[in-house]
């Protein structure tokens, strides 16, 4: 099986800045690909940014030029520095990575358990 486990979520003003970060462990070959999506009560989990082992990074339009993720492969760990942030940057924030388990070979994705992100105005 494997983890992932987020931290770093809080209440935080508009304008001011967090960072998440998330560490996967357990049974891991390799990790592909990890990422970050958040999801407010009532709507469906959406991207924020994902980045590959190759370092090709994808944002969500709302978080281009505030958000910045980065991935440490050897610690199989991923954060999120958000800057600027706004109140609708309200969420549960959660990882996922694209884990090829050890032994099997199997590609699977993984989730977090999310954590919370309020920005007030």
């Amino acid at each position: 099986q494997v983890q992932l486990v987020e931290s770093g979520g809080g209440l935080v003003q508009a304008g001011d800045s967090l960072r998440l970060s998330c560490a996967a462990s357990g049974s891991i070959f390799r990790i592909n690909a990890m990422g970050w999506y958040r999801q407010v009560p009532g709507k469906q989990r959406e991207l924020v940014a994902t980045i590959t082992r190759d370092d090709i990074i994808t944002y969500a339009d709302s978080v281009k030029g505030r958000f910045t993720i980065s991935a440490d492969n050897a610690k199989n760990t991923v954060h999120l520095q958000m800057n600027s942030l706004k109140p609708e940057d309200t969420a549960v924030y959660y990882c996922t990575a694209t884990v090829v388990r050890r032994v099997s070979l199997i590609l699977t994705d993984y989730w977090g358990q999310g954590t919370q992100v309020t920005v007030s105005s």
